[in-house]
């Protein structure tokens, strides 16, 4: 009886202890990284269901229970910037795009891949309005505006690759995204690789738009994600989850057509006119672009941007994306929010998957 009763005495003991354990595990803050220079006060971003949580205040909102307080830190210095701060363990997740986190994993970052945000997303090669370039065989020679180190560059690398030439044919000049608008503007360089932000420029009568990736296939595109150190991730998976469950949120709202015009109003919070948004995705479905799915075709872009970085010696050895990606959360998430069969999946060439 004596013995009965000390286990009872040690079992109640120790599912104290054990709650009081998770109680403390959870976190005081959650960090999140963007790579891109924010705008407004507070800063926001827009282009992805990373940018819509953050302005619908999702991930805030999930977290009022707990009292965890969350932050969004941005990075003028983009991809490069956000590894550097993972490294010193200074952000526990980071919105980033493809060529970034690979090469932080080349470099030994710790990270788990937990969501897609924004995928299948092109470049463009913009010119000023009087030049006689016409298309991407015609920069050899010429300077150049790319933004090195984030996944601009290597689909850039890749356009120049399928029209013969190579970053060494070229002038080019390591320019980050306001800069390269700045020196389209001024006409202090002959062409830049850039985003959406040159919709603006373009319809201001600074720039003209002469090649767009997206027409040469789904391997020109390139992707952006959320993920998580690992370090936090053990500590906090409850954290994750809602992280990851207020982004998949966030991603089904960013996906239903009958917000198109909402979603893009919301994103000119960034400071990129809802223009541009509409230029930046005419003809396209959001779902295919605001997918959180990690299928065979999320999987395969990022081997081949680890290939391709190895081919172009942006790393110096070959970068395995075996055992990166953590689905658990994210399949978690779509079976509570019963989304299971919402977003299309694809497969590594870029086809739907039959359902």
């Amino acid at each position: 009886m004596k013995l009965r009763l000390l286990l009872k005495k040690l079992t109640i003991t120790f599912g104290i202890l054990a709650s009081a354990s998770a109680f403390a595990a959870a976190p005081d803050v959650v960090k999140i990284g963007v790579a891109q220079q924010g705008t407004g006060d507070p800063p926001v971003f827009g282009g992805s269901p990373a940018a819509t949580a953050l302005l619908q205040h999702r991930v805030e909102d999930a977290f009022k229970a707990d009292g965890t307080k969350v932050e969004w830190i941005f990075f003028k210095g983009a991809g490069p910037a956000v590894n550097e701060a993972l490294a010193n363990k200074q952000i526990d997740f980071a919105y980033q795009g493809d060529l970034p986190s690979v090469l932080g994993r080349a470099n030994g970052l710790k990270t788990r891949l937990l969501l897609a945000s924004n995928v299948r997303a092109g470049v463009y090669l913009a010119v000023p309005p009087d030049s006689d370039i016409k298309s991407v065989k015609d920069l050899k020679g010429k300077r150049v505006g790319i933004f090195r180190g984030t996944n601009l560059q290597l689909v850039a690398d890749n356009v120049l690759k399928e029209n013969g030439l190579t970053e060494r044919d070229l002038r080019v000049i390591n320019l980050d995204s306001a800069a390269s608008q700045a020196a389209l503007a001024s006409k202090g360089v002959d062409a830049v690789f850039l985003d959406y932000n040159l919709f603006k420029l373009q319809r201001q009568g600074l720039a003209k738009i002469v090649y767009a990736s997206r027409d040469g296939g789904l391997q020109l595109t390139r992707q952006a994600h959320l993920l998580v150190l690992e370090d936090f991730e053990r500590a906090h998976p409850d954290a994750v989850q809602i992280v990851v469950t207020s982004v998949v949120r966030a991603s089904q709202w960013s996906s239903d057509e009958a917000n198109r015009a909402a979603l893009f109003d919301l994103w000119a919070k960034s400071g990129v006119p809802a223009e541009s948004w509409q230029s930046e995705y005419a003809n396209q479905q959001l779902k295919d672009r605001s997918s959180p799915l990690i299928d065979p075709f999320l999987v395969a872009r990022y081997q081949a941007v680890a290939d391709d970085a190895l081919r172009l010696n942006l790393i110096r050895q070959p970068v395995s994306v075996n055992g990166w990606f953590e689905p658990k959360y994210l399949d978690e998430a779509l079976k509570t929010l019963k989304l299971q069969t919402y977003w299309p999946r694809f497969d590594a060439s870029g086809k739907p998957i039959a359902s």
